[in-house]
């Protein structure tokens, strides 16, 4: 049973979200402002499982993530799908004119900046969390400093919401995936989802190769990352995410994939956050 979870940020945050819509509300948080510490936090068993951000729909793939998962042997146990609204909060009674700066984590940044271009007297400053901005401002009383975060962050802090939804594309989701030190949590039956991680030579056609043995074992394709090989120039590991309809058929295309492949390794295996 799953007792404490370890997310990037502090309550409000996006990662708070998430933990509450999957395990509960009942269960025990680890507040962590940098994913280095959100690690270490499930390394040392002072949580049970991380929650943490792995892509967004508008600004793309967080890269050091897909390291950190890597490096440390954490392995995926489940995923969830998050419909990400920013908003722009402030102190009451300060409309958009008053705001010199706003503060928020880059991902944040980015995914907001063509709602920025209309106001070019605000600067934007990088942050560490979204909620932990919210958090300063109401604390401190900052006047003239904005955040972007979630609504629930602004009931939390009582700080005004100056606009809604002023991400780029109103459709933006962010997905998260549930780390453990083990891996899958599930019977296999109820497992539809794998990532998987390995490495190739540079021979023409090996990645199509690949490819080809998950299409012939029924396996879809729904991501594929590539992060360069450290120590070794111009050599990379392909990061892949498939769904199948049976456990069997992974199963299948991972014994062949062995034995094509460099270093193959099971990421995880889960439950698909889409179904």
């Amino acid at each position: 049973m799953i007792k404490s979870v370890a997310i990037q940020g502090i309550r409000g945050s996006f990662h708070h979200a998430v933990s509450q819509r999957y395990f509960g509300n009942d269960v025990a948080v680890d507040e962590c402002l940098t994913f280095d510490e959100l690690v270490n936090s499930v390394l040392t068993n002072k949580s049970d499982v991380a929650i943490m951000a792995i892509e967004n729909s508008i600004a793309g793939s967080i890269i050091p993530n897909y390291a950190l998962i890597d490096n440390h042997k954490l392995h995926i146990i489940g995923e969830y799908y998050l419909d990400v609204q920013h908003n722009l909060l402030a102190l009451k009674g300060q409309s958009i004119e008053d705001i010199r700066e706003v503060h928020s984590h880059p991902m944040a940044l980015l995914q907001c900046k063509e709602f920025f271009k209309q106001y070019p007297h605000i600067k934007l400053v990088e942050d560490k969390d979204t909620a932990d901005v919210a958090r300063r401002i109401h604390k401190n009383q900052l006047k003239g400093i904005a955040a972007i975060a979630s609504k629930t962050a602004a009931d939390i802090f009582d700080l005004a919401i100056l606009e809604q939804s002023i991400q780029t594309m109103k459709h933006n989701e962010t997905r998260f995936m549930v780390v453990k030190t083990s891996n899958s949590v599930l019977d296999p039956s109820d497992i539809n989802k794998a990532s998987i991680k390995f490495e190739l030579d540079h021979k023409r056609g090996s990645l199509a190769a690949i490819l080809n043995v998950m299409s012939d074992c029924k396996l879809n394709l729904t991501k594929i990352q590539s992060l360069p090989k450290l120590n070794t120039l111009w050599k990379y590991a392909f990061f892949v995410d498939v769904t199948f309809e049976k456990y069997e058929q992974f199963e299948k295309a991972k014994t062949v994939i062995e034995i094509m492949a460099e270093d193959l390794k099971v990421l995880g295996e889960y439950k698909n956050g889409r179904v």
